[in-house]
């Protein structure tokens, strides 16, 4: 049975942005000063309803921009999570650079921040154009030397391939920039057109499978050249800056979703908050409950822990579901080791170098 105490992360969506990026489908609206302020309203009316645990591990401010914020909304926004962040191992805000000045980084840190994401995506100024991003390499160099001033200095970068145009030198040459801001961690997406983002209005197009495979393999080979470990399909981080927050979704731990835009997972049932900004105001509790069948669950924690690079905790599983994974996946499973997919120890199930590879492919075998 999935644990029924308090979860240990919580995630809080921002929803407004300065400008809208081209490849954004999360909830988003642009920056109205009057709108924000009736969102912190709503936000408090949810905060003080959820009974959250006041022994968090991690908080994760997300968006949106966060710093979109002016200072004095992002101050309300932070005491409201003061009673819950004494004990945090890890406090993380995304952070776009056109939107970060040296009081809201001051503020930040004051609050207890110690860990920023900033979203890099690319260093060619047509790139950035086509995304709808306004950063260059001097901003973003400027954000990073702000933040460590502030004594922030676990930075991770979000970058981007496979997008229109891009090409291999494109992408090589981004990494090479990306690293000369010294992160201790990265994450690479490739680009998925989503409906009714701005990409999808344009119809434009990522790349090839075959390029965007070419592209991915070349990350995996750089990476670890510059001491970058891979430990998730996208992330990579050097020594023990892995995000304790991240691995929570990945590891199948309860979490809280706060705010319009956001997903939680609490005991058997998942949780969509409303995307409409009007319906949040009027009513901040509203959200679609979906309850969890132990089976729906079971592939949950398979799909999301085969993600990881060591795979899935197979005493995980059994704590969670008092059964074997072998004892539930075993045919399926066996099936797809003996096709070099899969890899089980007595620790773990993984994928194999080539599964990790067509991990879709794996997952709809163990369906």
């Amino acid at each position: 049975m999935i644990q029924n105490n308090k979860p240990s992360y919580l995630y809080l969506h921002v929803p407004f942005c300065r400008t809208i990026c081209s490849y954004c489908d999360f909830a988003h609206c642009v920056y109205q000063e009057n709108l924000a302020d009736q969102w912190l309203d709503a936000l408090q009316k949810e905060i003080d309803f959820r009974e959250i645990n006041p022994h968090l591990r991690t908080i994760y401010l997300g968006g949106g921009t966060p710093t979109a914020l002016s200072l004095q909304q992002m101050e309300r926004l932070l005491k409201m999570l003061d009673p819950y962040s004494s004990e945090i191992e890890e406090y993380t805000a995304e952070i776009n650079p056109e939107t970060l000045d040296d009081a809201k980084a001051a503020l930040l840190a004051e609050h207890g921040i110690n860990r920023a994401s900033i979203g890099f995506q690319a260093s060619q100024p047509s790139l950035l154009k086509l995304m709808g991003r306004h950063h260059d390499l001097p901003m973003m160099h400027q954000t990073v030397h702000r933040l460590h001033s502030c004594g922030i200095r676990n930075i991770s970068l979000d970058l981007m391939y496979s997008l229109p145009g891009q090409t291999m030198a494109d992408l090589a040459q981004s990494i090479q920039d990306a690293l000369s801001l010294q992160p201790v961690h990265l994450s690479l997406y490739s680009l998925t057109i989503e409906p009714h983002t701005l990409f999808a209005k344009k119809n434009l197009h990522h790349l090839s499978d075959d390029v965007e495979a070419d592209m991915y393999e070349s990350i995996e080979k750089t990476l670890p050249q510059y001491g970058f470990h891979q430990y998730e399909i996208s992330n990579f981080a050097l020594g023990d800056h892995e995000s304790i927050h991240n691995k929570a979704y990945w590891n199948y731990r309860d979490f809280y979703g706060i705010s319009l835009g956001a997903s939680g997972k609490e005991g058997w049932h998942r949780y969509d908050h409303t995307r409409s900004l009007p319906a949040y105001l009027k009513d901040p509790l509203m959200r679609m409950d979906i309850p969890l069948s132990t089976h729906e669950a079971m592939f949950e924690m398979i799909m999301m822990g085969l993600r990881l690079k060591r795979g899935v905790s197979r005493k995980l599983f059994a704590d969670t579901f008092h059964k074997e994974i072998m004892d539930v996946y075993g045919e399926k499973a066996r099936k797809l080791i003996d096709e070099g997919l899969l890899e089980a120890d007595p620790l773990y199930l993984k994928a194999s170098e080539r599964g990790y590879e067509i991990l879709n492919t794996v997952l709809v075998d163990l369906m």
